[in-house]
């Protein structure tokens, strides 16, 4: 189960259309609002932390994550 935070970076996925292993980069103010549920959504392996400065992907559990809350 995603926190109220979480979803909403799975709704910055959503929105770019994002698919599993593609990067996303945030940046200033998604950046903002977002790294800290980007940091616990990549510990629990939904996310990947690219090598590229904010640049984060689905990873398979992330995109299946995203796709079950896009439904609820």
């Amino acid at each position: 189960m995603l926190t109220a935070a979480e979803k909403s970076v799975m709704e910055v996925f959503r929105q770019y259309l994002m698919d599993e292993g593609e990067m996303l980069c945030f940046h200033g103010p998604l950046w903002d609002k977002h790294h800290t549920s980007l940091r616990q959504l990549t510990e629990r392996d939904l996310l990947f932390q690219e090598s590229f400065k904010g640049g984060y992907s689905l990873t398979e559990t992330g995109f299946a994550a995203m796709k079950s809350e896009v439904l609820a």
